[in-house]
């Protein structure tokens, strides 16, 4: 798969029409601010996680700090569905994401498993800090595949023309054209 298409289909990425549209949304800085923020937050839990479990200490840190990241992740998968809405006119599940999305929902089914877990009591900590690490392990598999879409999206952006050089107007290409 090249860098213009998003999913083997020869669909680009974004249209002309959609990049407009998510260069000019709001939504996007908002995304653009939220994924680091939950990486961090990912960072600290899982530190606090793997501490717990290999000397027992600091329970409700780890505890809690899992709940925090759970709530980042509600969060930006919100604000990532409206982003998605203001592109592309739909929610989620849309040609150029559709794979990002689908792991998306087992990243959410295993945050909410955890949650459930911890706020029934059905759960014990082995259990739980099993799937919160499961969901971990999921989380980082669905940020690698929205870093390779970014990767993507940088790669077949057109090429800015340079400021100094006269306008001149280049002929329509037949094809998308590759980075």
């Amino acid at each position: 798969m090249d860098a213009t298409t998003s999913n083997g289909s020869g669909r680009p990425l974004y249209t002309p029409e959609e990049r407009v549209r998510r260069d000019s949304s709001k939504w996007t800085l908002v995304q653009g601010l939220l994924a680091p923020v939950q990486f961090l937050i990912f960072g600290v839990s899982l530190y606090l996680v793997i501490d717990y479990l290999n000397t027992g200490r600091n329970y409700e840190w780890a505890v809690w700090s899992v709940v925090v990241k759970t709530i980042a992740l509600y969060t930006i998968m919100i604000t990532g569905a409206i982003w998605e809405k203001v592109v592309f006119g739909q929610y989620l599940f849309h040609d150029s994401f559709f794979w990002e999305d689908v792991f998306s929902m087992l990243v959410i089914v295993l945050h909410s498993l955890y949650l459930f877990g911890l706020f029934t009591g059905i759960a014990d900590e082995g259990v739980l800090f099993a799937t919160a690490l499961a969901a971990y392990a999921a989380y980082v598999i669905n940020a690698g595949q929205f870093v390779w879409k970014l990767r993507q999206a940088r790669l077949s952006a057109p090429a800015a023309a340079p400021a100094e050089s006269p306008a001149v107007e280049a002929p329509e290409p037949l094809v998308a054209q590759a980075a």
